[in-house]
């Protein structure tokens, strides 16, 4: 009985091929949120982590050559552990930044696309509106867990606002190419067409 039941409960999880294809049709980008989410997090990761470590390796690089330069070799050895020493500083202050970036990028990436789509559920359509909005909540949390000033938060929020804006409309623009309804596109068509009828019947 018990495994009867498990049975059931599993096959009411599982969904149909029409239904799993009208998930990914439906979709932003046509990639369903648990794949697109991980996904936005692992290229944000992987930038922030080719640009921390290019400029974690040139930074620490100009450290070491200015906490070494008044102790500069005078030997062949010596110049060989220098650089050996200095190639180790690079590779390490790399590393480190760029997981450090790279995190941070993951975090607030994850953070955005988890919070664009907990607007497009809880407003039942998907447009530029949900983008705007989860890229203004995460710039207000970015800024308040630094303890932005209010110029600094202002100038964060512009940012994000410009954000969401442009990657709306791009993904608003591809939802149109693939035929997808976009919220308030699907708006302003309803009042066109009942416009249009009101003329029509005092015509």
């Amino acid at each position: 009985m018990a495994n009867s039941d498990r049975e059931a409960n599993r096959h009411a999880w599982t969904p149909t091929r029409e239904e799993y294809s009208q998930i990914w049709n439906e979709s932003r980008l046509s990639i369903p949120p648990f794949l697109r989410i991980p996904a936005a997090a692992l290229t944000a990761f992987s930038i922030g982590m080719s640009l921390g470590l290019m400029h974690g390796s040139k930074t620490a690089g100009l450290r070491f050559r200015a906490e070494n330069a008044h102790r500069l070799p005078t030997s062949t050895t010596g110049w060989y552990l220098y650089h050996k020493s200095k190639n180790y500083h690079l590779a390490l202050g790399g590393v480190k930044e760029g997981l450090k970036v790279g995190t941070r990028l993951g975090f607030l990436s994850t953070a955005m696309f988890c919070t664009e789509n907990l607007f497009d559920v809880y407003r039942g359509t998907k447009d530029l509106f949900s983008t705007v909005m989860a890229s203004l909540a995460v710039a207000g949390g970015f800024s308040f867990w630094n303890r932005f000033s209010a110029a600094e938060t202002a100038r964060t929020a512009k940012k994000g606002l410009k954000f969401g804006l442009a990657y709306g409309a791009v993904q608003d623009l591809l939802s149109l190419a693939k035929g997808r309804p976009v919220g308030y596109v699907e708006f302003i068509k309803r009042h066109v067409g009942k416009a249009t009828q009101l003329e029509e019947k005092t015509t």
